[in-house]
């Protein structure tokens, strides 16, 4: 008699990871507002990012269940919202004096859930649109990847089990980390250059990863070319949103309100990676990716120069011309909203014509078929150059002009 074997669908999984996300980051609230750790920016935007790759991931997972980006990504989410649970409990219990609660050496080893998380999510960029590697060479490199950064968090947790098994009191900081973790000393000062060893080289991966999907854009056919630019869009805006996130925290030795907001902002940036992602994979509204770009650029550029112009014209008006504070901001608020149309229109042709060449292409074909029609006669002529300009701005597939003979 053969053992029956529990088949589980895709779907019932997924799902059910998704309850968890939701459940584990509902968990994080009472521990957070017993202990007054609870600030309405940080775990906002903590909790958009959960959200964003749990709701990519479930909604990838659960359409496409052979591909391994969704579940990466839902299991991302997962091992996230755990982390942040566990942390706000062991804070309560270790760092906020509540010692009477259950299960706090529990929550302390499921605080550095967020070392497996980091050390999995590249290899979304790596398996990215599919689910599987390019080749049967990049098994070795994907091998070697999994080896690597298995060490990471194995180091973080042999560190972690030694001081819950020795340290005491045991030492635990306001977001639930353990302060031997965060500033390894004693016994644990080899995690320090271990980490500086592993990392770097972690990183070199990721570029890899990221040097794969820009080397096989040359080759990759249009649809896949789209597909490319949702993920490189995504991957920049939440690099950028890291980048800001780094630099902000290790300046601003005594966070401030300004600091505080700019983190949050750029924490909440970082959810275009996993939105991306879905719609490359997805394939939804795919060919809108030119127009986004080009007009967040040209949006970002425009009020770059209008800050600029408008700064310089207080600062003119008011020191140079000794006008007063009033009269100063009236005179570059007027300046810089008159100078907008004109500005508007000259920086999105620039960058239309770099970063969104076939609207720029067909914007100009569509200019060239109505200088055109304005000296034509030859109704034939204007029927054959109207199909000619519409396959040239739109390539449709098929094409053709009917004629009232009316």
């Amino acid at each position: 008699m053969r053992n029956a074997r529990l088949n589980v669908p895709a779907s019932v999984i997924a799902s059910t990871l998704g309850v968890a996300v939701l459940v584990f980051l509902a968990a994080a609230v009472p521990s957070a507002l017993i202990a007054g750790n609870l600030t309405v920016g940080n775990a906002g935007s903590q909790a958009l990012i959960v959200l964003s790759f749990g709701g990519v991931g479930l909604v990838v997972a659960r359409r496409q269940p052979r591909n391994a980006v969704g579940w990466i990504l839902l299991a991302f989410a997962v091992l996230l919202a755990v982390s942040n649970a566990a942390g706000s409990y062991a804070a309560l219990i270790y760092h906020f004096g509540h010692g009477g609660l259950p299960f706090g050496p529990a929550a302390v080893l499921l605080v550095p859930l967020w070392a497996p998380a980091i050390a999995a999510l590249p290899l979304a960029i790596l398996l990215f649109p599919d689910g599987t590697l390019p080749s049967r060479r990049w098994r070795w490199m994907l091998r070697a990847y999994l080896a690597i950064a298995a060490c990471w968090p194995l180091s973080v947790y042999v560190v972690a089990v030694t001081a819950l098994a020795g340290e005491r009191p045991l030492q635990v900081m306001a977001g639930g980390d353990l302060t031997i973790v965060d500033q390894p000393t004693g016994s644990a000062a080899w995690l320090t250059p271990a980490q500086e060893l592993i990392l770097p080289v972690l990183v070199v991966f990721w570029l890899v990863f990221v040097g794969r999907q820009v080397a096989s854009f040359r080759r990759a056919s249009r649809e896949r070319r789209q597909q490319l630019k949702w993920l490189m869009s995504g991957a920049a805006a939440a690099l950028l949103g890291g980048a800001v996130v780094t630099v902000v925290g290790s300046l601003d030795t005594h966070p401030s309100a300004l600091a505080g907001a700019a983190i949050t902002l750029a924490g909440v940036v970082t959810i275009a990676f996993p939105l991306s992602i879905g719609v490359g994979i997805l394939k939804y509204r795919l060919y809108d990716i030119d127009r986004i770009v080009s007009r967040t650029l040209a949006y970002a550029i425009i009020t770059g120069l209008l800050i600029g112009v408008y700064a310089g014209l207080v600062l003119l008006v008011t020191q140079v011309l000794t006008l007063t504070t009033p009269v100063a901001v009236a005179v570059a608020t007027l300046t810089a909203a008159a100078l907008f149309s004109p500005l508007r229109r000259r920086v999105q042709r620039a960058v239309d014509r770099r970063f969104n060449r076939a609207r720029y292409d067909a914007d100009q074909a569509i200019a060239a078929f109505a200088a055109r029609l304005k000296d034509a006669v030859d109704l034939d002529a204007v029927r054959g150059d109207l199909l000619t300009s519409v396959q040239q701005a739109l390539e449709p597939a098929h094409a053709s002009v009917w004629i009232n003979s009316d």
